[in-house]
């Protein structure tokens, strides 16, 4: 466990400042894909899972 999460806080690191530096290429694309996954495996998962559904339901109950 403590491995994945110090992988998760590293590529978190580069992925920020991969986006930082501005225009996502491939190297930058490849770091965010295992993020993601990686992400998905740590117990930080359900929590944001549940924002991204508040957040859509939110959104999508917004009328123009």
């Amino acid at each position: 466990m403590a491995i994945s999460i110090s992988l998760v806080l590293l590529l978190l690191i580069l992925a920020v400042i991969f986006l930082r530096n501005g225009g996502l290429k491939i190297s930058h694309a490849l770091v965010c894909g295992p993020l993601g996954f990686f992400l998905a495996g740590t117990s930080m998962a359900p929590t944001i899972q549940e924002g991204l559904t508040a957040t859509a339901d939110v959104v999508s109950s917004i009328r123009p």
